[in-house]
């Protein structure tokens, strides 16, 4: 192969893997969104972790939810 070829194949992988960057991101993005929406989880509380780190802080969900929560999806 040429160099010219070299570089064409070289400038087709970055735009797909670029392309596949973007579809994923966006995905995971909508994702959050939709469960936003929902009602799913509360993500908002997840970002008070940033200001309210510390060891006295309360937890955010109580592990007897969850596994409840698990329960009754099963």
């Amino acid at each position: 192969m040429d160099y010219e070829t070299l570089l064409t194949i070289q400038g087709y992988a970055k735009f797909f893997l670029i392309l596949i960057v973007f579809i994923v991101f966006y995905s995971y993005a909508y994702s959050i969104y939709r469960r936003d929406k929902k009602g799913d989880r509360d993500f908002e509380k997840y970002s008070k972790l940033v200001l309210d780190d510390s060891i006295e802080s309360k937890p955010l969900e109580s592990r007897k939810e969850n596994s409840e929560k698990k329960d009754k999806e099963s």
